[in-house]
Parts: C-alpha cells; structure tokens; sequence
C-alpha cells in the first residue's frame, strides 16, 4: 500500500470541497472523491480512508494522486466517459414540443408515462429530457390577468388609499361571503396523530348540510366580524351591513366589495344612499384579490374547514363563530403590506 500522504489545501479548495460533501444534489461518486481528499487533508492513511468511504485503497489511491496532479478538476469524469447519448438533438426537440401541447385523449396536461408511451422511449428518458428543459407538465401556475375595467385605475387607487391612508375616524372594512361551508361528517371515526402516523380521515363521508359566512375584516386592527346564514342573498347582506353599521356608531364606514349581485342590488343601493355613515368601494373587474378579506379567508379555510368534522350544521356554525371569536382576541392584527410598487413584468 502507498505510503500515507498529508494534502495541503487552501480556503478556496477546502469550501469546494465541503460543499461538494455537503449539497444533496452533488454526484455521489463526486462527493465520495471529496470526502477522500478531505479525509487525507486530515493525514489519514489510505487504509483508514477506504474504511470511512466504502472505497478500496487503489481507488482513494488514484482520486488522491489526480487531485495532487490536478488539483479540483482532477476529481471530475474525463469527458466521453460514460454511456454514448443515443437520442439526437431533433428526438428531443421533439419531446419538448409534444409535452408544451393538449393531449388529444381529452386530458388536459401530459404525463410522463403517456409521454414516453406516444415517443416510443423510456420513461426515465423522457423525464430527464424534461428536467433538462426545465418543463413541469403536472404543475400549473396561476397569475391575476389584467382587468378589462376601463376604471381600474381609479377603482384601486382609491382602495389601496384605504389601506395606506385612510380619512380620520374612518373604519375601513374589507368584506364578503365564503358560501357553501359544508358540514361534513366521516363514516368512520378520527384516527388522532401519534407519534409514526398522521392523523387519518375516511375518504367516505356525509353532508350535514351548509352554510354561508358573511365577515368583515377591520383592515386597521385585524378584528373579523362574522355572521354565518343559510345563503347570500341581498336580503341577508343588506341586514348584515346594517349590523356592521349599529354595531360602530359615531364612525364613517368605508366597506370594499367585490361585484357580486347581491352587493349592488337595487335595495342595497337604496339603503346605503340614505346613510351619511357609510360608502362601498368596489373592486375593478376580476381584481378582487384587492380585497384582504381574501387573505383572512385562506387563513380560516386552512385552520377551520379542512379536514373538519361536524355532526350538524349548528355544530359547524358554533364552531366558525368560536373561531373567530379567539381569533379576535389572540391573533387579530393588521396584514403587512409588502408590495414595493414595482411593476410586475411577464
């Protein structure tokens, strides 16, 4: 066996090295030759290197002398080594146009598995060709398109003013329906979280029936207001504002809407102009993620209705007002606005 051999490194070799080791997405024959020279950095006799990397010693050998003869480049495959590439540059292009169209069986994305059987190669060939294009079929991205509303401009403005600025002794209140809550009950009962298994739900169920919560977020202070009903009518909005409007005497209400119906039916309208107290601001055209109840209701759907169980709707309804009401007193404050102005570019 060669005699024990102490490599020298400098800082830049060392991180390299380390991070090779280190990085989950680097080769492994790769960081198995880093971890050789690291080990016999620390002096480590070729037999002791073997044992601690499952090499044998001509091999801890070998990588140690390239790496003295060649420093970081001397660990990496000499090109050509390997398997030839067997699939041409024009088979590949061909594979990535495929997988950017619509199937013609009526799916709406390709898999891989479809993919490889329409080509003609395997499936792992055909998911390092997409790796390699960077394609994703199974995800999908969403993004807000532009609003046709020829007042966009004005319309946000004047919310994002709101926000920012609002007049004194105003409440800005950021308001809308979550209908259709089902209260859901499971064939079988809950099998509870333990240590070694998540917590388990029959994917049977029965519907207890449903209900509508009509809230209203104080954009300032975070505090949720909440009123759950049997649907979202005109008639239950109108008397959910006048709830909201009793309920904070003395302060002029500037309530923001999406375009729902039910928001601008005619009784509402009517309503509304008889009181000095109160405005509604309107989201533009498909922008009501301008909204920030929106945020308030993500929050609730994750903590209250998914994977919820309920043996009645009364029991459902007790639950979402109970929830609110702890959220107001633990939890309520304002949502940071993070957006720079900057524009957004596509």
């Amino acid at each position: 066996m060669a005699a024990r051999v102490r490599l020298d490194l400098n800082q830049e070799q060392r991180t390299t090295l380390l991070m090779w080791v280190g990085s989950g997405k680097t080769e492994q024959r790769l960081a198995l030759r880093a971890k050789v020279i690291l080990l016999a950095s620390e002096g480590l006799s070729l037999h002791n290197i073997a044992e601690k990397t499952g090499l044998n010693w001509q091999s801890c050998l070998k990588w140690r002398k390239r790496f003295l003869e060649q420093g970081l480049d001397g660990l990496k495959d000499k090109q050509g080594r390997g398997r030839p590439q067997i699939i041409s540059p024009d088979e590949r292009v061909s594979v990535v146009a495929l997988a950017c169209t619509t199937p013609p069986d009526g799916s709406t994305r390709w898999s891989v598995r479809k993919l490889a059987e329409v080509t003609g190669h395997g499936k792992s060939t055909v998911q390092k060709i997409l790796s390699e294009a960077v394609i994703k079929p199974h995800k999908t991205a969403y993004w807000c398109g532009k609003s046709p509303d020829p007042e966009f401009e004005e319309k946000q403005a004047a919310i994002v003013g709101l926000y920012m600025n609002p007049p004194e002794n105003a409440l800005v209140l950021s308001v809308d329906e979550k209908s259709q809550i089902q209260a859901l009950d499971r064939t079988q009962p809950l099998l509870p979280m333990k240590p070694g298994a998540s917590r388990r739900l029959t994917a049977t169920y029965k519907r207890n029936g449903t209900t509508c919560l009509l809230a209203a977020l104080a954009v300032h202070s975070g505090a949720v207001s909440g009123r759950c009903v049997d649907s979202a009518t005109h008639e239950e909005f109108l008397l959910f504002l006048k709830q909201l409007y009793r309920k904070n005497p003395g302060r002029h209400l500037h309530v923001i809407v999406d375009n729902l119906a039910v928001h601008k039916h005619q009784k509402i309208k009517d309503w509304v102009a008889g009181k000095r107290r109160i405005t509604l601001h309107f989201t533009p055209t498909y922008s009501s993620w301008l909204n920030q109840i929106e945020i308030w209701f993500n929050i609730f759907s994750r903590d209250v209705i998914r994977g919820g169980i309920w043996k009645s709707k009364q029991e459902l309804v007790d639950q979402i007002m109970d929830y609110i009401k702890n959220y107001n007193q633990l939890w309520a404050k304002p949502f940071k606005w993070t957006y720079t102005g900057k524009p957004l570019t596509t």
